[in-house]
């Protein structure tokens, strides 16, 4: 099984006041690189042998510190990119929480397409084949992604089995780690929206001593 860490990016100067959408150029402030170097202190625990992002510079950002650490490149995917909000972009909160779009986003986000934009089920789509296929690339191993809230969020709607008209229910902090194991059958939503330790996720990920006389065992370094 694959261990996915799903991570949301560092704050910007933006985070919680505009709808910073895909637009380039937006870099962590001071505050977010801090956030940054702390989640590197936290995740130190875990043997990640791959790191991806979204190409946006606050994921790539919040992902170089504990990359570095382990001498490992930041992955770009394309697929993990914040979603198309058109229009939206660049608009402050204030501004969209006035307008009737917003209330539908709340109350029944499946029917919802941003103007000129994306719906929320080809955002959960895109994102959701994308880590399928990390967790494909990396079997038995830990790799951590780093994206956006939303992104996340319908993700993790998905593994829980949630209804995309419920993702609003999920709360996803800056960089909060939320957990997934891959690979068995069915996924296991280990963490959502963490911001505390995740020592015993390292437990969970070290590798398990073969048997005795040579025999072989089920499963892989990571198991449910």
């Amino acid at each position: 099984m694959t261990l996915l860490l799903l991570i949301r990016h560092a704050l910007t100067d933006a985070t919680g006041k505009r709808l910073s959408g895909r637009t380039r150029g937006i870099h962590l402030s001071e505050a977010g690189r801090d956030q940054a170097l702390r989640l590197a202190e936290r995740l130190e625990p875990l043997p990640i042998s791959a790191v991806y992002a979204s190409p946006l510079e606050r994921c790539v950002e919040t992902a170089r510190p504990f990359a570095a650490a382990r001498g490992l490149d930041v992955r770009i995917e394309p697929r993990l990119i914040e979603v198309a909000y058109g229009a939206w972009t660049g608009r402050s909160m204030g501004q969209l929480t006035r307008t009737t779009l917003w209330k539908q986003v709340q109350s029944s986000p499946s029917s919802v397409r941003f103007p000129d934009g994306e719906s929320l089920s080809e955002v959960q789509q895109r994102s959701v084949a994308a880590l399928g296929d990390i967790a494909a690339a990396h079997p038995r191993g830990v790799a951590a992604v780093v994206t956006h809230a939303d992104v996340i969020r319908l993700a993790v709607a998905h593994y829980c089995g949630a209804h995309i008209d419920l993702f609003q229910r999920f709360v996803v902090g800056t960089t909060s780690v939320s957990a997934v194991l891959l690979g068995d059958r069915i996924p296991r939503v280990l963490r959502i929206n963490d911001t505390g330790t995740l020592e015993d996720l390292a437990v969970r990920a070290k590798p398990k001593a073969a048997p005795r006389g040579g025999g072989s065992r089920r499963g892989g370094t990571v198991r449910g």
